[in-house]
């Protein structure tokens, strides 16, 4: 029913950080209660056997567009909403427009300079996704 799993990494900071404990509401539960996935929900996904957390910020069908100038996202024309302190391009070799393909999810973590997301690894399948961030527990020093 849930996963629980420790953040790695500085991907998600402010959200989340190094060595939060993550309560995740796993994909088959949501299947099962007809839940769905919304824009900015956190997930939690695998990449090569990698656990990785990020924000979901468009799905299949989007049109994710990256202004290279000025760091500005936008999604089917409009501008990335929500608070956003990191500036967001593409990756070396990425286009910087991209229509998300069926059955994928174009994930980013918050610390957009430093994470490593969909601009990575391209839209992640729906089938690589765990589930969804329910609560997170900070663990100082332990």
């Amino acid at each position: 029913m849930f996963l629980i799993t420790q953040a790695h990494g500085q991907d998600m900071f402010p959200a989340v950080k190094d060595g939060d404990l993550c309560i995740v509401f796993r994909d088959e539960m949501m299947k099962l209660t007809g839940e769905r996935y919304s824009r900015q929900d956190i997930v939690v996904y695998q990449v090569d056997g990698k656990r990785y957390l990020g924000r979901i910020v468009a799905f299949e069908g989007d049109l994710v567009v990256v202004d290279q100038q000025t760091g500005r996202m936008s999604f089917n024309g409009s501008s990335q909403s929500g608070e956003v302190a990191f500036p967001t391009y593409a990756r070396e070799g990425n286009e910087p427009v991209f229509t998300v393909p069926k059955d994928t999810l174009y994930v980013l973590g918050d610390y957009r300079t430093q994470s490593t997301d969909s601009r990575d690894f391209g839209a992640i399948p729906l089938s690589d996704v765990e589930g969804k961030l329910i609560t997170i527990l900070r663990r100082r020093g332990l």
